[in-house]
């Protein structure tokens, strides 16, 4: 069910918070994994690539 959430997040089918809270947490560290935010956004770390 992770993969299923994590999915309709990147699609925009989803947000965060309409994930059951008990999947939360993996779902979160899934999207972490993948090098995106909660919104399914990727995350920026360090200066930008211009």
């Amino acid at each position: 069910m992770v993969t299923v959430y994590v999915t309709l997040i990147l699609k925009g089918y989803k947000t965060f918070a309409q994930v059951p809270a008990n999947l939360q947490p993996a779902v979160k560290s899934e999207l972490e994994a993948l090098g995106l935010g909660t919104d399914g956004k990727p995350l920026f770390e360090g200066e930008a690539v211009s």
